[in-house]
């Protein structure tokens, strides 16, 4: 069973900076996409980010994509997220996911907590 492991949340003050990492406890073959989620109270859990196997980043949102940068090694795998100028609506739970396989399996982090003081 692989698991991922998220680290690097936290509390940061509006316009500070923050990164995310991912790793996986072991290799995963045929990665397709690396993903960041995020969930704040209330909402449905939201794509932040992709990179695919070939390196292209798309961010669904146009303001994340002038702030955030994600980035990451699909061989380990790990999947990485920078994030700056940070805001109090960025405050939620930001998951790490992975798509891989023949039949596209995900595989998902256990979240970690995002929180931005305005």
């Amino acid at each position: 069973q692989v698991q991922l492991v998220e680290s690097g949340g936290g509390l940061v003050e509006f316009g500070g900076s923050l990164e995310l990492s991912c790793a996986a406890s072991r290799t995963i073959s045929n990665v397709h996409t690396m993903n960041w989620y995020r969930q704040a109270p209330g909402k449905r859990r939201e794509l932040v980010a992709t990179l695919n196997r070939e390196g292209s980043a798309a961010y669904p949102d146009s303001s994340m994509k002038d702030r955030f940068t994600i980035s990451g090694d699909s061989a380990k795998p790990t999947v990485f997220l920078q994030m700056n100028d940070l805001r109090p609506e960025d405050t939620a739970v930001y998951y790490c996911n992975i798509e891989a396989g023949f039949w596209g399996d995900n595989y998902w982090g256990q979240g970690t907590q995002v929180t931005v003081s305005s």
